[in-house]
């Protein structure tokens, strides 16, 4: 009974060990990926540029003169350039982030092989 238990067992890990790197490139990268695009969405939502442009002409703090819509467009229009910039710098960190996902294991594996010879 015991030998048939460590044989399902060796199987097994036999199985896991040849089927990982499959399954990180696909089924792994599909849901790395996934992450990714919630982390944007997340992002965007943090940083939400498109809102502060659609109220671009709106005025502050209800200031209806023409000062106060000045000083509104303005600080409105920096503030969507600073978090386009922001929601930028955002994607590039996610899409190094999905990056790593696939040079992970080479590069785990290439320091292994080396350290070993």
């Amino acid at each position: 009974m015991w030998l048939l238990i460590f044989q399902r067992l060796a199987t097994e890990f036999l199985f896991d060990i040849v089927y990982f790197p499959v399954w990180w490139y696909t089924t792994g990268a599909k849901r790395a990926l996934l992450f990714c695009i919630n982390l944007l969405k997340f992002g965007n939502a943090q940083f939400a540029p498109g809102l502060w442009l659609k109220n671009i002409f709106v005025p502050m703090f209800g200031q209806i003169d023409w000062q106060g819509r000045l000083v509104s467009f303005f600080i409105r229009l920096i503030n969507v350039i600073g978090r386009t910039i922001a929601l930028l710098v955002w994607f590039g960190i996610v899409v190094l982030l999905f990056l790593a996902w696939f040079i992970l294991p080479v590069f785990i594996t290439a320091m292994l092989v080396t350290s070993f010879f």
